[in-house]
């Protein structure tokens, strides 16, 4: 499979691969000495597994992004990673196109779990949240309710066109909205902004 990435990837002028790992310690070690942009994190690893590694990137490496690599769409694994910090996740046998475009995207900043996957998926691990302070939570009090209202609408699925939509908002200004949340509560991006909306229970599993 790394022999397949590495075809698919170094086709594209502007990637490069900059490093391999066989195992998660690996991934720590050439990730803290290499600062790629972004790492293809499989899960299921000998020692050091995908999820360890990816909260020991994140946390000594915090300009790169992780895309976990899962089996199946609802692996339990990729909502570890996604709490881990990582950036979202892709299923193993993702098309080429799709590979490139979730790292394109990843590096630009964004995620690449769509907001109703990435609902499911919180749904179907919910029993792996952790106890909370619940809708009180200190983090929420930092947000105004304009805020708090978007962050809600997005921990339901909604794009931006559809919070937009039902808030009689113009797109942008639920972008500028997000933005705001993400950079008050220390996020990176929209998939974390779900999880701590769970987690919050700001918005509970249906």
């Amino acid at each position: 499979m790394r022999v397949a990435f590495n075809l698919v990837l170094e086709s594209q002028p502007d990637m490069s691969v900059v490093g391999e790992a066989g195992d998660g310690a690996e991934a720590v070690r050439l990730a803290d000495r290499l600062r790629p942009q972004v790492v293809l994190m499989d899960v299921r690893m000998p020692g050091v597994d995908g999820i360890e590694a990816t909260s020991k990137i994140v946390a000594s490496c915090p300009e790169t992004r992780v895309l976990i690599l899962t089996t199946f769409d609802l692996d339990e694994y990729a909502f570890a990673g996604l709490r881990a910090g990582a950036s979202g996740f892709l299923i193993k046998n993702a098309l080429p196109e799709e590979l490139l475009a979730a790292i394109r995207t990843v590096a630009a900043g964004d995620a690449v779990v769509s907001p109703r996957v990435t609902r499911r998926l919180l749904e179907t691990c919910a029993h792996q949240l952790p106890a909370s302070e619940g809708p009180q939570d200190e983090r929420l009090a930092r947000l105004t309710a304009r805020e708090r209202e978007i962050l809600t609408e997005v921990a339901r699925g909604k794009s931006n066109a559809e919070i937009a939509a039902e808030l009689h908002l113009a797109e942008a200004t639920v972008k500028t909205h997000l933005s705001r949340v993400l950079v008050k509560l220390g996020l990176r991006d929209r998939v974390q902004a779900v999880v701590l909306a769970y987690e919050t229970r700001l918005i509970s599993p249906s």
